[in-house]
This record gives C-alpha cells, sequence and structure tokens, in this order.
C-alpha cells in the first residue's frame, strides 16, 4: 500500500478515475438503452406529421353546417420559438419556428389530413406558409382534435389573423367535414384558455397508468377509485410558470360544477389530475362523484403557455 502525503494523493487520483470510468460506463449503458427508446418515440411522432402542400383526400360528405361542429380556436403560441429538436421530432428537421395549435369540436381522421388543408392568413390577405401539420404531442387516445401547425406566421408585430380549412378534412367518423371553417386567430401576447370540456368514457380512462419518459407520448392516468373523468382543453400547452407540470395548486383550483338526481347543483375540485407528463394541451379532472359534471371554470393567472404568459380566467360547459 502506498505510503506519505504523495502516495494518499496517487490513490485519490486513483479513485476518482475509477469512479469516472464508472459513471461513463453507466452513462454508456443508460445511452444505450435510452438513445434507441427516444429513436423509436422519435420516429412514431414524426409518423404522425403530415408536409403535402396539397389536399389530397376526396370524399362525398359535404361540408358541415356552422352548428354542427367548427374549429374552436387557433392560438399564435410561438414565434420562432420552436426549439430545434421539437422541429425535428414532429417535422423532420424541415424549416419553420413558429408554432400555432389549433383545437377542433370533434376528433379528426387524420388519413384525411394535409398540410395543404390549413390556411393561415395574415394582414393584406398574405399567407403563412406551413411546413407540416401534426396531433402530436396531443396523440392520446380521445385527443385527435388538437393539431399542431408549423411553419412562419408572421410576428408580434405583423400577426396572423385566421385559419382557414381549405380542404378536406373528416372528422374520425367520418360524419362531418370542416372544409371552409375559419377562426380568428389568438394573439401572440394573449395567454391560454379552456376550450372544451368533455366527459370521458368509461373504457378511456386508462386508471393509474404512468405517463411516458419522454414529455411527449402519453400521459399519466386518473387514480384507480376515480369514479369520472372530465377532459379539459387548452387552446396551447400549458405548464406552471418556469416550465414545470401543474401539481395541487392547479388541480385544487380547477372548480367543476356538478348536478345530483335531485337537480342540486354544486362545485367540487377534482382529487387527482390525469394526463400529465406529456406536454400536450389536455388535463383529465378525476373527479370522486358520479354526479354529472356541467361545467369547469379555472382562475386566472396560475398557468402559463410556452412563452410565459398568463392563462386568462376561463369557464367551458362539459359536453357529453
Amino acid at each position: 500500500m502506498k505510503t506519505g502525503k504523495r502516495a494518499q494523493f496517487v490513490q485519490i487520483l486513483e479513485t476518482i478515475d475509477g469512479s469516472a470510468r464508472l459513471a461513463s460506463f453507466h452513462f454508456w449503458r443508460v445511452s444505450m438503452v435510452l438513445l434507441p427508446l427516444a429513436f423509436s418515440v422519435g420516429c412514431s411522432v414524426l409518423g404522425l406529421s403530415n408536409s403535402d402542400p396539397e389536399d389530397t383526400t376526396t370524399t362525398n360528405v359535404a361540408p358541415a353546417q356552422e352548428s354542427e361542429v367548427s374549429l374552436l380556436s387557433a392560438f399564435y403560441g410561438l414565434d420562432d420559438g420552436l426549439p430545434p429538436l421539437a422541429r425535428f421530432l414532429v417535422c423532420g428537421g424541415l424549416p419553420g419556428s413558429d408554432g400555432m395549435p389549433v383545437v377542433f369540436s370533434q376528433e379528426i381522421d387524420l388519413e384525411t389530413m394535409q398540410a395543404g388543408d390549413f390556411r393561415v392568413v395574415l394582414g393584406d390577405d398574405r399567407e403563412g406558409e406551413i411546413v407540416c401539420v401534426t396531433p402530436a404531442p396531443a396523440n392520446d387516445t380521445g385527443e385527435l382534435r388538437t393539431i399542431l401547425m408549423v411553419g412562419e406566421f408572421g410576428s408580434a408585430a405583423d400577426p396572423p389573423l385566421r385559419v382557414e380549412i381549405t380542404g378536406n378534412l373528416l372528422s374520425m367518423d367520418h360524419r362531418f367535414n370542416f372544409r371552409g371553417d375559419q377562426v380568428d386567430v389568438t394573439r401572440l401576447e394573449d395567454g391560454p384558455s379552456l376550450v372544451l370540456a368533455e366527459s370521458v368514457p368509461v373504457e378511456e380512462w386508462g386508471l393509474d397508468q404512468s405517463a411516458t419518459r419522454f414529455p411527449f407520448g402519453g400521459g399519466s392516468g386518473c387514480p384507480a377509485s376515480t369514479r369520472q373523468v372530465v377532459r379539459v382543453v387548452w387552446n396551447g400547452g400549458v405548464t406552471k410558470p418556469g416550465g414545470d407540470e401543474i401539481d395541487d395548486v392547479e388541480r385544487s383550483a380547477y372548480r367543476v360544477l356538478v348536478e345530483d338526481e335531485a337537480g342540486e347543483a354544486r362545485e367540487v375540485s377534482p382529487f387527482a389530475i390525469g394526463d400529465l407528463g406529456d406536454g400536450d394541451n389536455n388535463h383529465e379532472l378525476c373527479l370522486d362523484t358520479e354526479d354529472p359534471a356541467l361545467r369547469v371554470a379555472f382562475p386566472g393567472g396560475l398557468v402559463t403557455d410556452p412563452r410565459e404568459d398568463l392563462n386568462l380566467e376561463t369557464a367551458v360547459t362539459v359536453t357529453r
């Protein structure tokens, strides 16, 4: 055994070197496991996107009447702010760094969706450039009504004004065609708000399921003791200020109006929140009552969009 200060110093260096090699080995081993998984998930996300500049869907389904279905929102959430990795995952590295999710009243049949189905209109009837469209990260069961458009859509000084559906874009059940619908764009500086709430069928609850290991690709489920699930949809992705996932502060802020068999209404808060950990614009409100939910409200100033714009006070009626 080495003795003296020099020998002790050498021993310390050898210990550090051994630890570094061990850490390097563990990093390599973990990387060999996670990188293929990340690549696989990335490929699956990329497989959901479409960059065809023309509408290629042929159908006999006539455009829906305005009162039947609608394009609910178009949220100008990011101006030159879409991270390169996100662009690669959703668009395969195509140019374009503006992000604008649009939300439909019904889920979309992705086989009928092309980038050419959408038109972003700026001032003087100029058009923004749409390079690809994708449901990611909102691609869980029941979520295929939010479509993220990626491209170049102007700026805060020259903002997009509205989004139009110019191609044959069908609902998942092929009952409705969204062609001809349009909606005004929410301004870049405006915060997110709720645009839809719906009762989730029991077969879609996914109780106790875990979120994926990546910030996309599948959210968490409600606890096993859940008696009712209400899905709420924001017009853009939301987190706590700073980017962390929401917690009990936001859970308790959700107020759900329910009505019992006698017709008496009362407000409750969800006892848990599902569909966390996947970076999308959906939350599942896990309720411990079977009394039907009628309305969901959320106070202003608690969650932010990717630009850190605080949410507005907001409320929506629950559809069934």
